[in-house]
């Protein structure tokens, strides 16, 4: 399926809440921002990244280890900025969405590759480099498998193979096509000559191509490749995104399954070619209603909407599946006011709802009442839970002192009011990561516990 390439226009344009990003996946140019706040802001992370490759934390060095908390620091402080300029200035949410972002050669040397592993520690899936400079795409020292190596136009079949012994996707912008055969042949015609060894992207202008074309170039490319269209609106990215799929229905409806970010199905429903569209336009929870036999905004009547994170096609290419946050007064789905179709849910979501309720309806003298209530209470027997986790040694008592962990755990989240989607949110960002810290336990911080747990003992 297609997917939005942002290289004039930012991915949220103005107050029309566009979530054209929503299918997915984009491709942003860094200074397609909203204002020139945003190219200072991005500059600036550039520069943060050049100062970072110029400390010296070698061996030789009399001074290595505060250089090393220099350089640390200055890491940190380079991927909060760009942690901010995705999320706030180009409005992408980089925990759901697949971003390839596109990085100058200038600014990946001058900073000795930094500037590319901080968009990645930032949340970014994958960096996008120019296909014709291999020192570039050497100096990023990234798996390839992060790497898109980009070049604008037909390169030749040795400059391919060269680029994806670096990059596992190869990236071409076609200018001027004829039909869908001529994309099909830029896409493949190297792969069938130096083999599978990398996935092909066709990047196009959305104005020269349309929905039809699309479809053909996404049945013909048997998986090996897909387009990204470059500033398309969403109706040419919403009507080519439903060209890539089939349905055996009589209505040329898709089913559709609703889920939480969890992956919690919420319910099922249908989608047409115009709700896909209004989906994107408006970032919510958008489907066709049979009954009404029109669009149904989820939400417009019961106050119920939902918040639009990504759409997906299935293995078939005939479903879809909408990640959503739902949202209202009454956190539900179902039109009897339960969270998913199925009533009620089960497990961590059942405790999340329960405790949600008790933080207002607890009645005084309950436990989690008390816990709610009394900070140190609550921080003492996470840290009293968490070391009889870690000494349990049977399967059953491992699970049993799990469960009193996340018991806790969800009453401190719970106070705090955070979500197991929100936690799901940290958890997606912190697979993209590639910079690794050691993981060595923090001594001050083992000695407080120590602390708390003494205290405990002795009060027994």
């Amino acid at each position: 399926v297609p997917y939005p390439t942002f290289a004039n226009v930012p991915p949220v344009v103005g107050s029309t809440a566009e979530a054209l990003s929503a299918v997915g996946k984009c491709r942003i140019y860094p200074l397609t921002s909203k204002s020139d706040e945003g190219a200072t802001e991005y500059r600036a992370i550039v520069a943060k990244c050049v100062d970072q490759s110029k400390v010296d934390d070698s061996k030789e060095n009399p001074d290595r280890d505060a250089n090393k908390k220099l350089k640390k620091k200055l890491m940190k402080e380079g991927v909060a900025m760009a942690k901010s300029f995705l999320e706030n200035n180009l409005g992408v949410d980089v925990s759901v969405v697949d971003v390839e972002i596109l990085v100058g050669n200038d600014e990946i040397l001058s900073s000795s590759g930094l500037i590319a592993s901080c968009f990645l520690d930032a949340g970014c899936d994958a960096i996008v480099v120019d296909g014709a400079s291999l020192e570039a795409l050497d100096a990023t020292k990234l798996p390839k498998e992060r790497l898109v190596a980009h070049f604008d136009g037909s390169p030749s079949s040795e400059a391919v193979e060269s680029a994806c012994e670096l990059a596992s996707t190869i990236s071409f912008l076609l200018k001027e096509f004829g039909s869908a055969d001529d994309v099909l042949t830029l896409m493949q015609g190297d792969q069938e000559k130096i083999g599978d060894k990398y996935q092909s992207v066709v990047q196009i202008d959305a104005n020269s191509i349309n929905a039809e074309v699309i479809g053909q170039i996404s049945k013909g490319c048997k998986g090996k490749g897909t387009i990204t269209l470059i500033d398309p609106s969403a109706t040419q990215l919403g009507m080519g995104y439903a060209a890539c799929m089939r349905t055996d229905r009589d209505d040329g409806l898709f089913t559709t399954v609703v889920c939480t970010r969890s992956n919690e199905a919420l319910g099922l429903v249908y989608s047409s070619k115009e709700s896909i569209v209004a989906a994107l336009e408006c970032g919510r929870g958008v489907y066709f209603s049979r009954s009404r036999n029109g669009l149904w905004r989820k939400g417009d009547t019961s106050g119920h909407y939902q918040v639009l994170h990504r759409i997906d096609v299935d293995c078939d290419s005939d479903a879809l599946r909408f990640t959503v946050t739902q949202r209202g007064d009454v956190v539900a789905f179902c039109h009897l006011n339960t969270l998913t179709c199925w009533g009620e849910p089960r497990g961590l979501r059942y405790l999340e709802g329960t405790l949600k309720q008790r933080l207002s309806t607890a009645p005084e003298g309950s436990y989690t009442k008390r816990l709610f209530d009394d900070e140190k209470l609550l921080r003492d027997k996470l840290v009293e839970e968490a070391q009889e986790l870690s000494e349990a040694e049977s399967k059953q008592h491992v699970a049993e002192e799990l469960a009193d962990v996340l018991y806790f755990a969800m009453v401190r989240a719970a106070k705090a009011g955070v979500s197991i989607d929100d936690a799901a949110v940290e958890l997606d960002k912190r697979a993209r990561k590639v910079t690794r810290r050691k993981g060595d336990s923090k001594a001050f911080r083992i000695a407080a516990g120590d602390e708390i747990l003494g205290k405990n003992e002795a009060n027994k």
